[in-house]
């Protein structure tokens, strides 16, 4: 099994972010993109992949994902199992928090994709999110904040790579 974690990152967190899950996992099961300098049409080439965004400003996409945005349209993601992650503030963009993780979830799956990887909205303060499900139990991907709970990112981060991999191997 080899998984490919796509990322767009500006400041660098999602990118330490993706570094961090390619060693909680295992280097040599995860391969890294950066969306930037690499096509997302390579996402094709794996059946488990994770994608890494960031939420910016007011419900804005990362510059990298949004410059590619109309590429998720031309892939076909069925029989494609996708966990994603998320970067924002809770604080600064309560009214925001993790948009851009609801969006890129719902183009993946719009693509026919499998989606894993969903985490509950306990722990976090906040006003309202695209990245709710629809009972606004759960995120539809991994919330991190960087800006007011870095010290829960790596537990977060350990608790969701188990999980995922264990949503994975039952899906098989």
């Amino acid at each position: 099994m080899k998984i490919g974690l796509f990322y767009g990152s500006t400041t660098c967190y999602t990118e330490i972010v993706a570094e961090k899950i390619q060693a909680i996992i295992g280097a040599e099961l995860v391969e890294l993109y950066n969306i930037k300098d690499q096509p997302l049409s390579l996402c094709l080439d794996y059946d488990f992949i994770i994608f890494g965004i960031s939420t910016w400003d007011y419900g804005e996409l990362q510059e990298d994902w949004e410059s590619i945005w109309d590429d998720i349209n031309q892939l076909d993601l069925s029989n494609k199992i996708i966990a994603i992650y998320g970067m924002g503030d809770q604080i600064g963009y309560t009214e925001w928090f993790q948009d851009a993780l609801g969006m890129l979830h719902d183009q993946a799956k719009a693509q026919g994709a499998s989606l894993i990887g969903y985490w509950p909205n306990q722990g976090y303060e906040f006003e309202a999110s695209k990245a709710l499900t629809e009972d606004e139990s759960q995120f539809v991907g991994l919330p991190l904040d960087e800006d007011s709970q870095y010290k829960l990112t790596d537990e977060r981060l350990d608790t969701w790579c188990e999980q995922i991999l264990l949503e994975y191997s039952s899906l098989l």
